[in-house]
């Protein structure tokens, strides 16, 4: 036998990967708004703070903390619209608020 080793080559390098859960959660934080509002908004939350995890336990494999970032608070904002919006619709069916545009075609003219 030889003492002839094979000399071992470094795997390929190929940067840093942009986290697919922030895109995820910035896609779905977006859509919330437009497409599926609640739920886009818990998920934009959840992938989001998976994603925030993932990048900081590997900061040189992973990019995309902004995506993240922006994604948890998208979905935030549009519960809190949410709870507004709920909020000011049972008041209106109780009759704290009226909203007198709404009701001027009732009116007999008196």
């Amino acid at each position: 036998m030889s003492d002839y080793s094979i000399p071992k080559i470094p795997p390929p390098s190929y940067g840093q990967q942009t986290s697919s859960l922030a895109i995820i959660s910035l896609i779905s934080g977006i859509a919330s708004y437009f497409l599926v509002p609640l739920l886009g908004a818990v998920v934009a939350i959840v992938t989001g703070n998976l994603a925030k995890k993932v990048i900081k336990q590997n900061p040189g494999l992973y990019t995309g903390l902004s995506m993240a970032n922006w994604g948890v608070i998208l979905g935030w904002v549009n519960i809190a619209f949410s709870v507004i919006g709920a909020c000011f619709f049972i008041l209106v069916m109780t009759g704290v608020f009226a909203i007198p545009l709404c009701l001027i075609p009732f009116f007999n003219g008196q």
